[in-house]
Formats: C-alpha cells, structure tokens, sequence
C-alpha cells in the first residue's frame, strides 16, 4: 500500500489507475477514522461534564432570579456581593479573571493553560450578580466553564498545545450550546469569535460533537429553554418550500441591521470606556463592584423600575419590557434597549460576573421591536432580527448568529437573519466586547 506523510501527498497523488485510487481513499478513510475515534475519546465525556455543568447553572440561575423576585430586599446587598466577588477573584482568581479572553489567547497561542479554578468562581460569581440584582447574562459563565473543563481534560491526557487548542474550543462550543439550547450555533461561533474574518476548520467535527453532546446532556437533566415566537412567514401562513422574499421588506431589513450593528458596537465601546472608568476611579479591584452596585440601585429609584436588571427574560410584573415580551406584546417600550445597555455596561465593567449575550438579546429584541414600530415592519421579526444581529455586531460572529436565528426562529425567514447579521457585522468595526479577537480578514479593504 502507498504510504503518505501528510493528507496533502494522498490528495494531490498524480496516480491515475483505479485500483490506487481505491486504496488511497480507504487509507485517507482509515485516518479520518482513526482521528474521529481519538477524538470521541477526548470530546464526548468532556462535553457531557460541560452540559451537566451547564444544566447545574441554569437550575441555580432560576431558582436565584425567583428567589430575588420574592424578596426584593435583595437589591439593596448588591454592592456587598460585589465585594464578596471582588475580593475572591482578587485572592484565588488570578489568571481566571481574564474570562473570555483568557481562553482566547489560549486558543491563539496556549500559554499558562485555562486554570480549573475558573469554572467555580465563574459559576458562583454570576449566580451572586444575579441574586442581587446585577444586570447580566449566562454565555459568559458557559463559555468560561466550557473552557476551563475542557483544559482540565487536555492537562489529564497530556494534550500538545495544537490540540489543546482544539479541545478548547470544544469546550467553548458545549458551554455555549448547552446554556442556549442552539448547539449547531455553538460550534460555528467556537470557531469564529476566535479570529474576524477566519473560521478553524480544523475544530469542525470536534466542535459540532461537543455542542451536540452538551446540548443533548442539558437537556437529559431536565433543563428546558424559552420559547420566542415569530408568526411572520411561519409555515401557517406561507406553503412549506415556497420560496419569499419582500423586497420592500428586506430594505427595512437592511435599514435596521445598519442601527443594529452600531448598536453593538456601542455596547462594546461603552463597555471598554467604562471599565477603564472604574479602573481610574477605584484601583483596588475587589471595591469596584461595590461602586458599581451602588450605581445599579441609584439607576433602578432614578428610573422607578427594576426592569433592567438581572437576565431580562421574564418579570413578575406583566407590564415591564422582557425579552419575551418583545415577541409577545404589542406594547411599545421605546428606550428599554439604552436602558438596558446602561444597566449591563455598568455590572460588568465594573466587575460583577456574567456574560453580554442574553442582555444583547434583550437589547436588539428592544431595539428591533421598536424600529419594526417605526418602519412599519412586523415588530416580532425585527425582534428576532434585531436579537441575533446586534450579538453578531458586537461579537463579530454573524455566521453563528445567522444559525442562531434559524436553530431559534425557524427556516422561514432565513434571509432576512442573514442580511441583518451580515451587515450589522459590516457596520460594528473591529472593536467587539472581546478584546482577545484577532483581526485575520478586514471588513474592508
């Protein structure tokens, strides 16, 4: 049998004759088997700890948001949490305090490896934030112990830093997966969110492996997501493989992903100038979130509403704006996006735990809703819009947020969650609310 040193030689073999062509293919075959076997062994048990960890986090994270909803005296701890926060990512965080972008590094160039530490404090960090009333989300705290079990596992089986590579974005493809319920997303978004403009296709299988087992481990636990209804050009309304476009509509579309990519990239720059604040303002780390616990209470009396803190997805009161009330309602909360992006800018930069993604949903849905008002277009699909494009703004991922949308909203109205994502990541800049990101392929020339 013909022997190759590398997949290239067996692909490029200039032999013509059947029969070695055969045997090159069965020997390629016995490769990718081999590789997808060795890979298995890695993969699924990782992502099976990250689903379990991540159904244990949403459990927790509902059952603090009900506990905080009954006793609304809860609030008024927030700066206290801050500092317990604080003052345990200050004494056993080191290195884990970088989140997110510790990990991207990591993918970039494996260094100090992603400690193990990370996906307790992660876990019990954000489930203070949102005990108390801090206005927050969950990706981050998914990716983070995505990440964190996924270098646990590559430490134990002696992984070289090329796979370790991979096996962290695994790891970031389960956690994020698992905690949305869109596991197909999951594995194109660990693959992207590392460089703009360049996806690893390296991780494919690996990736789409450790969302699909995560997700499935999630919820084998129990653990059920929320549903966001969009009627227009559902299949009650239009034959099944019809083809629709409106092309007036598709102009409102794109006259919206303009106002969502800016505002994405709004989030990320305010969040960066505002951490930088709080720097200059209290360098004594574990205070800071104290400072911005008292800003958050000041905010909810100055407004009269505590609408806008913790996740934003449902509210004991039926007439605040929540995510699900942007697909629901008809009634118009013109600025519960601004508001929504203050309230989070501050938690976060001032050092609570969390993650941007579901406060992003909630401020695109907002945002989407409200343009769908103005432009006369259907308020619950410029609120699906505006969700998935505002994230793929801020995070410049929009091939991930295109299947976000179509894994949350359907097939139906694919080309419109495309066009939004597309531009929108267009019109945010290169400036994301992750600053690890490396630029491979500018957005323009």
């Amino acid at each position: 049998m013909s022997k190759f040193h590398s997949t290239s030689e067996l692909l490029h073999s200039t032999s013509s004759h059947p029969f070695s062509r055969l045997r090159e293919t069965a020997y390629y075959l016995r490769l990718l088997a081999r590789a997808t076997w060795r890979w298995s062994l890695f993969v699924i048990p990782m992502a099976m700890t990250v689903g379990s960890a991540c159904a244990l986090f949403i459990w927790s994270l509902d059952r603090v948001t009900e506990l905080r909803f009954a006793h609304g005296w809860l609030l008024f701890l927030l700066p206290l949490a801050g500092i317990v926060s604080g003052f345990a990512y200050h004494r056993f965080g080191q290195s884990a305090e970088g989140g997110n972008n510790l990990i991207v590094e990591e993918i970039h160039q494996a260094g100090g490896g992603v400690p193990r530490r990370m996906t307790p404090l992660i876990l019990g960090a954000t489930l203070l934030t949102h005990l108390f009333g801090g206005s927050a989300g969950r990706e981050g705290t998914a990716v983070q112990m995505g990440g964190s079990i996924a270098s646990g596992f590559a430490k134990f089986f002696g992984l070289e830093a090329s796979d370790l590579r991979i096996l962290l974005m695994a790891g970031v493809a389960a956690g994020f997966g698992s905690v949305f319920g869109t596991p197909l997303a999951g594995a194109i978004f660990a693959m992207e969110v590392i460089t703009i403009g360049q996806i690893r296709h390296d991780a494919l299988i690996p990736c789409l492996v450790a969302a699909a087992v995560g997700d499935w481990t999630c919820h084998a636990w129990g653990i059920s997501h929320v549903l966001l209804p969009v009627m227009y050009s559902s299949e009650a309304m239009i034959p099944v493989g019809k083809f629709h476009l409106d092309a007036l509509l598709m102009g409102k579309v794109l006259l919206a992903a303009v106002a969502f990519g800016w505002t994405g990239s709004l989030f990320a720059g305010v969040s960066h100038w505002l951490s930088a604040w709080f720097k200059k303002l209290c360098p004594y780390t574990p205070l800071r979130p104290a400072i911005g616990g008292v800003i958050v209470i000041a905010l909810v009396y100055a407004l009269g509403t505590r609408e806008y803190i913790g996740l934003g997805i449902t509210s004991p009161n039926p007439s605040d704006a929540t995510l699900l009330s942007f697909f629901t309602s008809s009634d118009s909360h013109p600025w519960a996006w601004w508001w929504k992006l203050v309230f989070t800018t501050v938690t976060l930069s001032a050092g609570f735990k969390g993650g941007e993604v579901t406060p992003l949903f909630f401020i695109g849905a907002a945002l989407g809703h409200t343009l769908g008002g103005v432009l006369g277009a259907p308020p619950d699909l410029f609120a699906a819009l505006g969700l998935v494009a505002v994230f793929a703004g801020a995070t410049n991922t929009p091939l991930a947020c295109t299947i976000m949308g179509i894994e949350l909203f359907g097939a139906a109205n694919s080309l419109y969650l495309a066009a939004a994502c597309f531009l929108a990541y267009r019109c945010s800049g290169h400036s994301g609310i992750y600053s690890a990101q490396r630029v491979a392929v500018p957005k323009t020339s």
